[in-house]
């Protein structure tokens, strides 16, 4: 969930912040199309690995495992044509950094079109603006494409456990300041959550999500329409939050994510939620503005 931006350069913060190291992958068109944006801290070099992080717990291995074949047996969406549109409904919220102080934005609904192909404009509606048109913000061939959550590329990424896995860790660190292992992390969250994932992707990336250190179970998530489920989870090393992907208990369906406070700092305390989201639909449609 961590906010994502065009900057390459470290960008100093207030100084009441904990530190962050931010992904650093070309950004989205507009803030809203990374839905529930968190905090940026101040950046400091990644040190690698995360000392201390210990493997997948058994039962962490075999939730994932579990949402792994439920994923594989999701229906596809058949042929998709490069014309088409990526349709997302999610209720979101937010945070925001301004005089030392950290706030959070009220909930509200979102929609976003993404282009299949990356190269045709998409938009973003969100309740009490003006809807958005948003050019692609990398296109394939670029830089960043490897990184990007566009149909086309992700239907290309392995289906395989150790590919996925492999690619996870070539690619994540490439834009991200972030250690190795939340950057994977991190990177299949955006997957996840920003794109439609086809079947066999979207198996072999929880497959390879369980191999991760420092991953774990959080058993009582709530998502940001108020749906109970469980939590694959990874502390961040760099601030004191908590990144949490909610899965239904029952079909294991996608809930939403969100980022919660693990210590107090600013004025935040503990256990606060700094950033939530809920998808409620995905599709694909024939052109922006269009819903299913």
């Amino acid at each position: 969930m961590t906010e994502i931006r065009q900057e390459t350069a470290p960008v100093q913060e207030e100084a009441s912040a904990p530190a962050r190291n931010k992904w650093l992958r070309p950004a989205l068109a507009t803030a809203a199309v990374a839905t529930a944006a968190a905090l940026t801290f101040v950046v400091l070099p990644s040190s690698g690995s995360q000392p201390g992080a210990q493997p997948p717990s058994r039962a962490t291995v075999a939730l994932l495992e579990d949402i792994a074949l439920a994923a594989e047996h999701e229906p596809s969406y058949g042929k998709v044509r490069d014309d088409q549109f990526v349709y997302m409904d999610s209720r979101v919220s937010g945070s925001n950094s301004e005089d030392g102080r950290i706030t959070t934005t009220p909930l509200h609904r979102e929609e976003v079109w993404m282009s299949v192909d990356g190269l045709h404009d998409g938009l973003v509606r969100e309740a009490g603006q003006k809807p958005v048109v948003t050019s692609p913000y990398v296109k394939p061939g670029e830089e960043g494409w490897d990184a990007s959550a566009f149909y086309r590329h992700v239907e290309t990424l392995p289906t395989d456990t150790d590919g996925m896995y492999d690619y996870l860790a070539e690619t994540a660190p490439k834009y991200s300041g972030q250690e190795k292992y939340q950057a994977m992390f991190v990177l299949a969250g955006d997957l996840l959550r920003l794109s439609t994932v086809p079947p066999e992707q979207s198996a072999a990336l929880f497959r390879a999500v369980a191999r991760i250190p420092g991953v774990t179970l959080v058993d009582d998530a709530v998502d940001a329409a108020g749906r109970p489920g469980v939590a694959v989870a990874r502390q961040d090393p760099d601030n004191p939050t908590r990144d949490e992907w909610i899965f239904d208990r029952k079909t294991y369906d996608f809930l939403g994510e969100r980022e919660v406070a693990t210590d107090d700092f600013s004025n935040v305390k503990k256990g606060t939620i700094t950033a939530n989201t809920a998808v409620l639909r995905r599709a694909i449609v024939d052109k922006a503005g269009q819903r299913p």
